[in-house]
């Protein structure tokens, strides 16, 4: 009789094997089996021979304990991502299996620390997202300064506003151009995540995406995933959350004001100051009446000239915003010694660079840790703080790292 692997998951290695973008076939050839039995495995048909999981976990780089914890229903609807094309299938997929650690990750950081609780404005939005005008989109975003005393000039920090108000952010490479962000409401906690693309970090791209997926979130949450697929109304909430980005970013009155010249020097002179594309600054003057459909195509003609849609001028020069409340969350947790580095890694069974890459911490955080944990830690496994409650995580408008 074979000996399988006790209490294997099968589900943990799908979850593995599609975290590091891999098929069943090679994986299959990666660890020297067949892809039927690779099959097996993920169905809980079969479980591995200690052998096989040796070199599953050696070519996932991934420890046996995450193999043996239970699948966690992550609540993957619902997901708004900017490409639904087949090209983009395999990264949609990769992404969302760490989107569910990303998840985890949060809920276990939220046994311990008091993070900022949720504080979205809620708007009566149409049920039909085909009836969301841009009157109705203008006033949602206006509103949504005013809910969050913005005023109505640059917004220091888009990120750090979507922090301090409960959103979770996290940056991770999507590996595609054409994914750039995604966001939800998790219906299991209540709580909206959004998630940017790393690949490109251009300061004025990144803040967009971030308000792109403000609008999704505001705008689209009673969405229902049948609707998600369905090409035509895909294609209208992605104009809808575009439209949203430029009215928060770029608020029409004030907008109006400060364009002293609505041309290519014009914009790139206000860019600096509104952290917004040239291309979005474009686009905006064109839905408020700034320039007419000529001079934007004049203006699009000239940015191809310039060569300016493949890389405009201060991209290499403004500072992309980046989450911090993750990695904040882990750093008090074991300055304040509520857990240890080991501890940590430990309790979430994942490898400790993914660890680090989805909490945004510097790579080598939990350097030292022998990768196989002593089970005794959790026979000395660290109080909390005060009579069993949990940490106050500092909130306020502070951007200070």
């Amino acid at each position: 009789m074979k000996l399988g692997t006790p209490g294997f998951v099968g589900a943990r290695l799908t979850e593995a094997r599609e975290s590091r973008g891999l098929t069943v076939g090679s994986l299959a050839e990666l660890v020297g089996i067949s892809s039927q039995n690779i099959s097996q495995y993920e169905h809980a048909r079969q479980s591995p021979s200690p052998e096989v999981m040796s070199r599953i976990c050696e070519r996932l780089n991934f420890d046996l304990r995450f193999f043996l914890r239970a699948a966690t229903d992550n609540d993957l609807e619902r997901v708004y991502f900017r490409s639904m094309s087949s090209a983009t299938k395999g990264a949609r997929v990769k992404a969302l299996r760490r989107f569910s650690w990303l998840k985890e990750i949060t809920w276990y950081l939220r046994d311990w620390l008091d993070l900022p609780k949720v504080n979205i404005p809620a708007f009566n939005i149409p049920q039909d997202v085909l009836k969301i005008d841009s009157e109705l989109i203008e006033e949602v975003a206006a509103e949504c300064r005013r809910f969050w005393q913005l005023g109505d000039g640059p917004i220091a920090d888009v990120v750090l506003t979507l922090e301090n108000n409960g959103v979770i952010v996290s940056s991770s490479k999507l590996e595609t151009e054409t994914l750039e962000a995604f966001s939800q409401w998790c219906k299991k906690d209540g709580t909206p995540y959004l998630v940017l693309g790393a690949d490109k970090c251009v300061a004025a791209r990144m803040r967009f995406n971030a308000a792109h997926e403000l609008g999704h979130l505001i705008l689209h949450r009673g969405l229902e995933k049948r609707h998600l697929n369905s090409p035509a109304i895909h294609k209208a909430i992605e104009i809808q959350a575009h439209r949203f980005a430029g009215a928060f970013l770029l608020p029409a009155g004030r907008f109006a004001e400060e364009i002293w010249a609505p041309n290519l020097e014009g914009f790139r002179s206000l860019k600096g100051y509104w952290r917004v594309s040239i291309a979005a600054m474009i686009s905006r003057s064109e839905q408020l009446g700034i320039i007419d459909s000529e001079q934007s195509r004049r203006l699009w003609i000239y940015m191809n000239r310039k060569e300016w849609r493949k890389e405009e001028p201060l991209d290499n020069q403004l500072e992309p915003e980046r989450p911090r409340l993750l990695r904040r969350s882990f750093q008090m947790m074991t300055e304040e010694g509520i857990k240890t580095r080991d501890q940590i890694i430990y309790d979430l069974r994942l490898t400790p660079s993914d660890v680090e890459e989805l909490g945004l911490l510097p790579m080598g955080f939990f350097n030292g840790l022998e990768f196989v944990l002593n089970p005794k830690i959790r026979e000395t496994e660290t109080r909390r703080i005060g009579n069993g409650g949990v940490v106050q995580f500092p909130g306020g408008n502070s951007d200070e790292d």
